[in-house]
């Protein structure tokens, strides 16, 4: 009786099950390597390594971003009257000659330059993949998340990491990161490591270190970094509460481009030699006050000379303490910074600013006493250049003062557009910019380290405004400002936004400033 179809089929499946379950007729890892490629090529959906295998780059698409595939704006042949037209001159451009055609070749290629290097002006959208990893993974856990929210202050922050010379950041929201700025930190790391490989850079690792105070805080950021061990960055985490051996061990078998530690672990893994941090590209400090009450920050000194190269360094700091403006100072050595506020309140953003009010009896006294602050200024920044903007009520007294304090000293600078000068003496160096409040809105306050107001504004809200904006670029800053009679009614708001932010001279300022009203 002969077989039916099912029974033969089924026994072919038998044959062919037990022929894939015998060890000796497996295939090879090599072969099944390409018959998992050669599935993928048929299904469309090949890895980013094999898109070279079929698709060769274009001056259009240099990093073979799309495949081979062509972008909507790209006119697709349409084999019409223009096809034979389009062909001759191709024809024709071949019997250029080679000075031409190296020309034609630059101008070509000037556009392309210029379009890339727009490109790399914003954002990536790998950054914003970054984000959306640590969003469905952190909002989830939380019950909620803002990582987006915070776009603005990731913004300003990418802008100063991302630059071709990079600015240092100080921020004063909080005593430490929140963890939508720590999403926010290592996805702006992550995209700098995919555009320094993108363009054939060596990304030295660890590309980042991140100093945290507390075993927990190690823990918190590194669930905020693991999501994007899926998108190729892998980052390890080390603290007092793992043995030493085992995380000496982890560390031979990778090389993280994260690195999140407590200052006394990573000083005993250094010293042994486990790990090597002297190419670090950027440095975080993550709640410098709670360090110093750690008594580390002889710790982190240490930690900043073992970096041989010139990192771009984060300080998370807490604007009510002034003590740790000092160790700031000593962390970032002098160099141009950026502050950063995801709070907008005047203490978080007037954070290590100084303001001393002096009291004018008359307008006759003001200009000597104007002479007399700008004397005190000079010698508190001896051996330094000092930028000091002087602001006066009107263009009239702003030529009055600018005229009254050119001494013998003084060396006026040639300025058409305002009046400025420069006071040269054996203490140091002075340069002094003139300006009245009208012309205030078209001044970058954000250039200058010190500033004098000769005429209180009419408005307390304006002097709030110049001291949050004053001093953007130095850790330590100060304004000087001069309370006259005519400046009562400014008395009480006065000493509340000292008091608020403070200021250890609001009390005296309170009861002089009542004291001279009467």
């Amino acid at each position: 009786m002969a077989k039916g179809d099912d029974a033969l089929a089924r026994k072919r499946n038998k044959v062919r099950r037990k022929r894939l379950r015998s060890g000796e007729n497996a295939v090879s890892t090599r072969v099944a390597a390409i018959i998992a490629s050669k599935r993928r090529r048929k299904s469309g959906k090949r890895r980013m390594c094999e898109g070279m295998c079929f698709s060769l780059p274009t001056p259009e698409d240099p990093f073979n971003d799309r495949h081979g595939k062509k972008s909507k704006g790209e006119d697709e042949p349409t084999g019409g009257k223009d096809e034979p037209k389009r062909k001759k001159d191709s024809s024709t451009s071949r019997k250029q000659p080679a000075g031409k055609a190296g020309a034609s070749a630059k101008s070509k290629a000037a556009p392309e330059r210029e379009k890339d290097g727009a490109e790399y002006d914003r954002p990536s959208k790998f950054l914003v993949v970054c984000l959306n990893a640590i969003r469905d993974v952190v909002a989830a856990e939380d019950g909620g998340g803002g990582i987006h929210d915070t776009g603005s202050w990731g913004v300003e922050l990418w802008n100063c990491c991302s630059a071709a010379s990079p600015s240092d950041v100080l921020d004063t929201s909080g005593e430490c990161a929140t963890r939508e700025q720590t999403a926010w930190l290592v996805s702006t790391a992550c995209d700098i490591v995919a555009r320094k490989e993108k363009l054939g850079m060596v990304v030295s690792c660890p590309f980042l270190l991140y100093l945290v105070p507390s075993q927990a805080k190690t823990v918190q950021v590194r669930s905020v970094c693991k999501p994007l061990k899926s998108l190729g960055i892998h980052s390890v985490s080390l603290h007092p509460g793992a043995s030493i051996e085992h995380q000496i061990s982890g560390l031979k078998s990778c090389e993280p481009e994260f690195l999140i530690s407590t200052p006394e672990r990573l000083l005993e893994l250094v010293s042994l030699k486990a790990i090597d941090i002297s190419s670090i590209s950027m440095l975080v400090i993550d709640g410098l006050k709670c360090f110093m009450d750690l008594n580390a920050g002889d710790k982190l000194c240490s930690i900043r000379d073992a970096i041989l190269s010139n990192p771009q360094m984060t300080v998370f700091s807490d604007p009510s303490d002034r003590s740790v403006a000092v160790l700031a100072t000593n962390l970032f050595r002098g160099r141009r910074i950026t502050r950063l506020s995801t709070n907008d309140s005047v203490i978080s953003r007037s954070a290590f600013v100084t303001q001393n009010i002096h009291v004018c009896p008359s307008k006759e006294q003001k200009a000597p006493k104007v002479k007399e602050i700008l004397e005190q200024i000079l010698n508190n920044h001896a051996r330094k250049i000092t930028k000091v903007l002087l602001v006066a009520a009107s263009d009239h007294e702003a030529k009055h003062l600018s005229s009254s304090l050119k001494l013998q000293n003084c060396t006026v600078t040639d300025d058409s557009h305002s009046n400025s000068f420069t006071i040269c003496s054996s203490v140091g160096l002075m340069n002094v910019l003139v300006k009245d409040w009208e012309s205030m809105a078209m001044t970058n306050v954000e250039d200058f380290d010190t500033m004098l107001v000769a005429d209180l504004p009419p408005s307390v809200d304006e002097y709030i405004e110049i001291l949050t904006m004053a001093s953007r670029h130095v850790i330590v800053g100060e304004v000087h400002s001069i309370f006259s009679h005519a400046d009562a009614p400014l008395a009480k708001p006065l000493s509340e936004v000292l008091t608020s932010c403070g200021q250890v001279n609001a009390t005296e300022f309170r009861a002089r400033g009542q004291k001279h009203i009467k």
